[in-house]
C-alpha cells in the first residue's frame, strides 16, 4: 500500500506548496495496521494468565503506545512527534525485556556455580578429620562412654547439616548454621580437650545466610591457628545487630594462616561469592591486635 501510494493519488498526495492531503482511500492505508496492532493486543490480553507477568507488560508496553499514536495521527491530529515518541517507548521496551533476561539468565548460571561450589567445599571434608573423629569416638566408648554418645551425635549433626546444604538453593536460618558450626567444634573439642576453647556471643540471630558460611570460617581459624605444641587456641563468634543489618564476627588469636595461598582461600572466596550473590554480603579478613585473624561479615537487611 505505501508503494502503491506514491505513484498514486487515491491514497494521499502532496500538493506543490508540500501541503500533505489525505485522499478518499486514505484508511486503506491505516486500516490493516490498526487491525494488526489490535490482533495483537487482543491476543496478548487473551493470553494474560499464561504469560509471566513482566512479557505481559511488556508487550502492552509495546503495542498500546503505537495503537494510541496511530488514532492520534490519523484521526485526531497530524503530527508525526507523537509516531516517533510511541515507537521509541515500544522499541525500548522490547529492549528492556532482552536486557532483563540476560541479566536473569547470568544470576541463575552464578547461583548454579556457586550451589556446586558449596557442594564441592562438602565433598572436600577432610579425610583425617574424619578418621580422628571416629577414632576418638572408638576409644571413648570404653573410657568415658557418655562423652562418646555426646560426639557421636555432634558427628552426625555435622553430618546432617553438611549433607543438607547440598540440597539447600538459597539461604537458611544462622540459628541453623551456628548449630552447624557448634556441632562441629564440639567434635574438634573432644579431640584437642585442652587446646581449644570457644566463646559465643550470639544473641542476634534472626537472619538468613547462605549455608557454609560461618562453619567453614571456623574451620579455617581451627586449621591455621590451632598447634598442640603451642597455647590453646581461642576462639570468639559474635553476633550484632545494626540499622543496616547484621554482623558476624570470628575471631582467634592463632597464628593466622596465609591470606596469599590460593588453595587456602578458596572456601573463603567461596564464600565471599556466595555472600555477594545470594544476600548482597560482604566479608572481610584483616590481622587481630594481639595476634590471629579477624572475621567480619555483613549481611544487609
Amino acid at each position: 500500500m505505501l508503494g502503491i501510494s506514491h505513484s498514486t493519488t487515491f491514497l494521499y498526495y502532496i500538493t506543490p506548496d508540500n501541503q500533505y492531503i489525505r485522499a478518499d482511500w486514505y484508511l486503506l492505508l491505516i486500516a490493516p495496521m490498526f487491525a494488526i496492532i489490535f490482533l495483537n493486543l487482543a491476543a496478548v490480553i487473551k493470553r494474560r494468565n499464561k504469560l509471566p507477568r513482566k512479557y505481559f507488560v511488556a508487550f502492552l508496553l509495546h503495542l498500546i503506545p503505537l495503537q494510541i499514536s496511530l488514532f492520534i495521527l490519523n484521526v485526531v491530529f497530524f503530527y508525526m512527534i507523537v509516531m516517533v515518541l510511541s515507537l521509541c517507548i515500544s522499541t525500548l521496551s522490547m529492549f528492556a525485556i532482552i536486557v532483563y533476561n540476560q541479566i536473569e539468565s547470568y544470576l541463575r548460571q552464578q547461583r548454579e556455580i556457586s550451589h556446586q561450589q558449596a557442594n564441592i567445599l562438602v565433598l572436600q571434608m577432610r579425610p583425617h578429620f574424619i578418621y580422628n573423629t571416629m577414632t576418638s569416638i572408638y576409644y571413648l566408648c570404653a573410657q568415658n562412654p557418655l562423652q562418646a554418645q555426646k560426639v557421636t551425635l555432634d558427628f552426625t549433626n555435622y553430618l546432617r547439616k553438611n549433607f543438607m546444604a547440598i540440597a539447600c538453593e538459597g539461604t537458611i536460618s544462622f540459628r541453623e548454621e551456628l548449630e552447624h558450626t557448634k556441632a562441629y567444634l564440639s567434635i574438634e573439642q573432644a579431640q584437642f580437650e585442652e587446646n581449644l576453647f570457644v566463646t559465643y556471643d550470639t544473641p542476634h540471630q534472626n537472619f538468613k545466610i547462605p549455608p557454609l558460611t560461618l562453619q567453614p570460617i571456623v574451620e579455617n581459624s581451627v586449621k591455621h591457628g590451632l598447634d598442640p605444641d603451642s597455647e590453646p587456641l581461642h576462639i570468639f563468634i559474635s553476633t550484632r545487630v545494626t540499622n543496616d543489618g547484621s554482623i558476624i564476627i570470628v575471631e582467634d588469636d592463632g597464628a593466622g594462616f596465609n591470606f596469599d595461598g590460593n588453595k587456602e582461600n578458596f572456601a573463603l572466596k567461596n564464600i565471599q561469592k556466595r555472600l555477594e550473590m545470594f544476600c548482597g554480603g560482604t566479608l572481610e579478613i584483616y590481622p587481630r591486635e594481639g595476634g590471629g585473624t579477624v572475621v567480619k561479615i555483613f549481611i544487609p537487611l
